[in-house]
């Protein structure tokens, strides 16, 4: 099952059944996720190489029902304030959506990323915001963004593309975004510490990370942390959630602004996208904070489970081939 489509089923809030179900997605999408870095390891040092040397590699394309290469809708919230369940519904509203989650996807968006963004503010030991190419984006045929960092760059956005729209999403309130928030980072540095030695693309998110983790708390020294990086500041990252509310509500003019709790459903989200057909099935709900501790949990015991079973059989196997030329 797919996380889009395990996104479409609903249970009572707080239920057994709802718990269940995301221990269940989070060890699938887990276990996916290792399986992506193992394919991503195959792909960068054998196939890739290969593909390249023949002039056969290239990134895909997404299509949107226009087909249509512009931004034509951002989300500007904080991670971890429902910017995935937002990407799943933009998908099924026909806008092909960009969630950082799946930035990885697309080598060459990540490099770009690196090389515009995190790596020089790694490098230099200092915040700074560089400069991404929004138009590169599009030319994939992504016509939304969601989630951190393209969250920050809102006033580039205006300028670039100024028929663009932006969905702020929120929690409700602070406190409870920063337990998400904490979750989630808790949830992935160790991941990014084990993989950024072997594959280049979880080298990039290290990167991002550091940078992402100064942003949020205001705090150069996460720049130059070693892995695993500490933990979040709570006072620190709350006063960034809020004041990058602030000044959403303040840069982006109030006829281009939806503030959005994904709670509220598909109406509101129509109703300013101009979407007469706005869709009957239940709205996405994914990535919960449970959800994503399993992932990490998953990523690594699944492997294991898997590798010692082969590792079993094989055994079992010489063993018995041993017994039978005895």
């Amino acid at each position: 099952m797919s996380m889009k489509t395990g996104s479409k089923l609903h249970f009572e809030p707080g239920s057994l059944l709802e718990s269940l179900h995301d221990v269940y997605m989070g060890t699938i999408v887990g276990a996916a996720h290792s399986g992506h870095v193992v394919k991503k390891w195959f792909d960068d040092n054998l196939a890739s190489p290969l593909l390249r040397a023949f002039s056969l590699k290239s990134d895909e394309e997404v299509h949107s029902k226009d087909g249509i290469k512009t931004l034509k809708v951002i989300a500007v919230g904080y991670g971890r304030t429902g910017t995935y369940s937002l990407a799943l519904a933009l998908d099924e509203l026909g806008i092909p959506t960009l969630h950082t989650q799946h930035l990885y996807e697309h080598e060459a968006l990540l490099t770009m990323w690196t090389n515009e963004v995190f790596f020089p503010s790694v490098q230099a030991k200092k915040i700074t915001m560089g400069k991404p190419d929004l138009n590169m984006i599009a030319s994939y045929g992504y016509q939304a963004t969601a989630d951190l960092p393209m969250a920050l760059y809102y006033e580039q956005v205006m300028e670039e593309f100024p028929d663009c729209k932006f969905i702020l999403t929120t929690r409700e309130n602070s406190e409870i975004w920063f337990r998400s928030w904490e979750t989630l980072t808790k949830s992935i540095t160790q991941p990014v510490a084990i993989c950024r030695q072997i594959l280049t693309h979880a080298r990039q998110l290290s990167y991002y990370l550091r940078w992402l983790f100064a942003v949020v708390n205001n705090d150069e020294s996460y720049l130059t942390a070693s892995f695993p990086l500490p933990d979040q500041q709570k006072e620190a990252a709350i006063a960034s959630y809020e004041e990058h509310n602030r000044r959403v509500r303040e840069k982006i003019p109030k006829e281009k602004l939806l503030e959005y709790n994904v709670k509220q459903g598909w109406e509101p989200l129509c109703q300013f996208l101009e979407i007469e057909e706005c869709p009957e099935t239940p709205f996405p709900r994914t990535n919960s904070a449970l959800s994503v501790q399993v992932q990490s949990v998953s990523a690594f015991v699944v492997p294991i489970v898997c590798t010692a079973v082969c590792l079993y059989w094989a055994y079992s196997k010489f063993l018995r081939r041993k017994k039978g030329k005895a």
